[in-house]
């Protein structure tokens, strides 16, 4: 969470200076810690059942080591599960949201002097619509994203 407000703006130059990082209510940066599965890896599975503890923990390093990709996407993926929860949580609660990848991720990275093992996913701001959503800029029929068993060929 960004509260300082000239934090807050410097973060909107390096945000192609889109004016709801600095006007809304809330700003987050959503960040992940690419190396979290080998620091303290039992923290994660601490209330599963002891030989699920057993298992997962051990199988982390394995899983995970030397394979950057599999790190990061699992980053991304926790990441956006973090984002639809905390944007679905304050539109229940009455707020809008934007989530914004349009920043230059190194220059808002030393800003808040993210450590080299972890990436931003994304930022989001929090807080009432003041004008309409712009249209998007179209969808993709659902046959072109939803198959069923396998791609076609």
């Amino acid at each position: 969470m960004v509260k300082d407000h000239e934090v807050r703006k410097k973060i909107r130059s390096a945000a192609w200076d889109q004016a709801q990082v600095t006007d809304s209510s809330l700003l987050l940066v959503l960040c992940a810690d690419l190396k979290a599965w080998k620091k303290n890896p039992a923290q994660y599975w601490k209330n599963a059942p002891k030989d699920a503890q057993d298992f997962l923990v051990h199988s982390m390093g394995p899983f995970y080591e030397g394979n950057d990709q599999l790190q990061r996407d699992e980053a991304m993926r926790s990441c956006g599960i973090a984002a639809q929860t905390i944007m679905l949580a304050a539109k229940s609660i009455g707020y809008d949201t934007n989530p914004m990848i349009g920043f230059d991720p190194q220059k808002v990275g030393n800003i808040i002097n993210l450590p080299d093992d972890h990436v931003i996913s994304m930022l989001i701001a929090v807080g009432k619509q003041i004008k309409p959503a712009m249209p998007r800029g179209g969808q993709l029929p659902l046959s072109d994203v939803v198959f069923t068993d396998k791609f076609p060929s």
